[in-house]
């Protein structure tokens, strides 16, 4: 019987304070940065979801929403969306909120092929993995 993993068991959750050296001549964070913190949590997403090493394949979509600036507090959620053979697609959401003003806002949103590693460093099988809401299945159709 094939083994399949609830999506709610690769959820990862990490949150980030954009600092001064974050930020470019606007004041706004590098979108290098935001691009490593992606990968990070996508690469713990898919580590949580196949009990393996893994490396990032491709980083499928990119989209840049709107700016974070020096002082916010980025909080990024990951999660497996769907598995290939050896292959796991994750969504990462990160969103942005200004501590003055109490506002939050989506700030950028992407999906991230990764692939699993055995001992030698070679692809090896994931398990599936059966998405639990509504919204999971719905971002999944529109991808």
């Amino acid at each position: 019987m094939e083994k399949v993993i609830s999506s709610n068991v690769s959820r990862a959750i990490q949150t980030k304070l954009v600092l001064p050296p974050d930020t470019n001549h606007l004041g706004t964070i590098f979108g290098g940065t935001v691009l490593s913190y992606i990968d990070e949590i996508a690469v713990i997403a898919a580590m949580k979801h196949s009990k393996k090493t893994v490396v990032t394949a491709a980083i499928d979509t990119v989209n840049f929403v709107s700016s974070a600036k020096s002082g916010d507090i980025l909080s990024l959620e990951a999660f497996v969306l769907s598995t290939g053979n050896t292959s796991m697609k994750v969504y990462v959401k990160v969103e942005s909120k200004d501590l003055a003003t109490d506002q939050k806002k989506l700030t950028t949103t992407s999906t991230v092929t990764l692939v699993a590693l055995d001992e030698n460093k070679k692809p090896t099988p994931v398990p599936k993995v059966r998405l639990e809401s509504d919204w999971e299945k719905e971002l999944l159709l529109n991808l």
